[in-house]
């Protein structure tokens, strides 16, 4: 029983080192997909949602995410996950020109529709006793779209977050 006991508090306090240190964050990410971002942290796992935003299209992601303590500096983290994507592209969507990543074929027209997966994983430094969370992240995805093309993208970012 005595084991039981303290294996169980060993747990609850180790699982707590990995937990970031807000409930809800909001913020901004600059990257192929840039946007605004809605975190809410459940312990060492975590939902966050993107509002992305580009000339003439936009999306919507969800991830879930788990948090991870990085090199034992608390307020680091580890931030990896899974989730999906929808995308609309308008008419003037044009995806040439951009870096070598970001491959997107320029023939995308009016009203097409993009369902995607993505994955995520970078690093998140919540800084001790200030509500601001600085985050940069690879969150490569693979997108069909409704007339045919396929696109993938390594997707990276970075991010600010107000967290409360």
């Amino acid at each position: 029983m005595k084991k039981s006991i303290v294996l169980l508090t060993l747990m609850f306090f180790f699982s707590g080192i990995a937990m970031a240190q807000y409930d809800y964050a909001i913020g901004l990410r600059s990257g192929g997909t840039s946007g605004i971002t809605l975190k809410k942290n459940y312990g060492p796992s975590a939902i966050e949602g993107i509002i992305g935003f580009w000339h003439d299209g936009f999306s919507l992601t969800a991830l879930w995410e788990k948090n991870k303590m990085a090199f034992n500096e608390p307020g680091l983290n580890w931030i990896y996950g899974v989730g999906g994507h929808v995308a609309v592209y308008g008419d003037d969507f044009d995806g040439r020109g951009g870096p070598a990543w970001y491959d997107h074929p320029h023939e995308i027209g009016d009203g097409d529709l993009g369902l995607g997966i993505d994955g995520i994983f970078g690093l998140e430094y919540k800084i001790p006793d200030v509500p601001i969370a600085f985050g940069i992240d690879f969150k490569p995805y693979l997108e069909i779209m409704t007339e045919g093309a396929v696109l993938f993208s390594i997707d990276p970012g970075i991010g600010i977050k107000v967290a409360f």
